[in-house]
């Protein structure tokens, strides 16, 4: 049996490997590993939590644009019912409305800048 030996003491059959079995490369490897392995897990709850909060948007967004759309609805026909008020011989009572109708945007506006 002929046992050729390297310039570090360790024979040259075990390629540089230490007696226990493991190089300092290997653990280093190791602990790299296990770093990856942990920043791989946290983008991945991350990015679960990244498509919950999408859905929830998403559902919150369809859910204001069934809202506008009624909203929509209601103003249509409130300006369908003051063109019909426009062409008849109304013309006090559509001044009234106007009146009215700019009498509560300007307390609307104040309640808003009091706040």
């Amino acid at each position: 049996l002929t046992v050729v030996f390297t310039g570090e003491g360790a024979p040259a059959g075990n390629y540089g490997y230490t007696s226990s079995g493991y190089s300092v490369y290997e653990e280093e490897n190791d602990r790299l590993t296990e770093s990856l392995r942990t920043k791989v897990s946290a983008i991945k709850s991350l990015s679960i939590e990244i498509g919950t909060e999408v859905k929830n948007q998403n559902k919150m967004l369809s859910e204001m644009e069934n809202d506008f759309d009624s909203t929509g609805g209601l103003l249509g026909a409130a300006m369908s019912r003051l063109r019909t008020l426009s062409r008849g011989s109304q013309t006090k009572l559509l001044c009234y409305m106007m009146l009215f109708s700019l009498f509560v945007f300007f307390v609307i506006y104040w309640v808003i800048k009091l706040r």
